[in-house]
């Protein structure tokens, strides 16, 4: 069993992290005012999936899922989960990394492959503590965000509630259309493109990438895109790493000599809305060949070809 033992309602998701014992009452359902904790902010009603092969641990995270007003659906395993995702399409997928058979990269790695209905649809990984390769690997494939275990279902639910919250904000329509670099961003339509194709982004991708081109030119650490794009005020910061060199190989020409988004050594990382030129767009003056006509006695041209600038004099001393 991988989840921290407590009781009580599952968390308001507007109120931020839970305080934790001591640190601040939980008020709970009608012991103050505040929003109904089962009701998604912007009232929006999510469908879940929760994949788990843990009996336990699947029915406790279904249960604090149900109380916060979301709808959820449960499978086992990796076929379980890939055939529940096409039968009830839900808005995020909490799915276990320690699967048997197929494991939780391979399922992520087939639901960002099924298709537009599954490729960006929102995945929070669970994880066990300190297996940090694994987690990397994670949202390498494409996970959205990740709980590492053992953990408390209200930060479980905390974070389910970060992202369908950001999945289902809608941009103002008159919001302009964000363009730079040859790439183009509609917020209110969620849609990229670069040179005129679209790009297959993920959540957290589409997310980043708007950002970045709203603060064109800006250095902006990783503290500072976990708060503003993330949401949360602490965590991982290699997430934001990771989404960053995804993102990269998405827009970059040369992922691994990136002309768009600059790493600033010790600061961050910097949108360049005007890629710099290559060394050979270099501008300047060069050096031109010198040519000379030769004047002496006898016959005879000669043509200098050293470099120079000037007029080139021999002299041919042959009588």
């Amino acid at each position: 069993m991988a989840i921290s033992t407590e009781t009580g309602p599952a968390p308001d998701p507007g109120r931020g992290p839970d305080p934790g014992p001591g640190r601040g009452p939980d008020p709970g359902p009608g012991r103050g005012p505040g929003p109904d904790p089962r009701v998604v902010p912007g009232g929006v009603a999510g469908r879940v999936l929760v994949v788990d092969d843990d009996p336990t641990v699947s029915e406790v995270v279904a249960g604090y899922l149900q109380r916060a007003g979301l709808t959820v659906h449960r499978a086992g395993d990796g076929p379980a989960a890939l055939e529940a995702a096409a039968r009830h399409r839900p808005d995020l997928v909490v799915l276990d990394l320690m699967l048997p058979g197929m494991d939780g990269l391979e399922v992520c790695r087939r639901l960002r492959a099924n298709g537009p209905g599954t490729r960006t649809l929102p995945v929070v990984m669970l994880t066990a503590r300190g297996d940090e390769e694994n987690r990397i690997l994670g949202l390498e494939v494409g996970a959205d965000d990740y709980v590492t275990k053992p953990f408390s279902p209200r930060e479980l639910v905390l974070r389910v509630m970060s992202v369908l919250r950001r999945a289902s904000s809608v941009a103002p329509a008159d919001q302009p259309e964000l363009a730079a670099g040859g790439l183009s961003v509609d917020p209110a339509a969620r849609r990229a493109t670069k040179d005129g194709m679209e790009l297959s982004l993920t959540l957290r991708e589409f997310d980043l990438l708007a950002y970045f081109l709203r603060h064109a030119g800006q250095v902006c650490d990783r503290e500072r895109l976990m708060r503003d794009v993330w949401g949360w005020d602490f965590g991982d910061l290699s997430t934001v790493t990771v989404h960053v060199r995804r993102l990269r190989a998405k827009i970059e020409e040369d992922p691994a000599d990136p002309q768009l988004i600059r790493t600033v050594w010790g600061a961050g990382y910097r949108f360049e809305a005007r890629p710099p030129v290559g060394p050979g767009a270099a501008t300047g003056t060069g050096t031109g060949i010198g040519t000379g006509t030769g004047t002496g006695i006898g016959t005879g041209t000669g043509t200098g070809t050293r470099p120079g600038t000037g007029t080139a004099t021999e002299t041919d001393a042959r009588a």
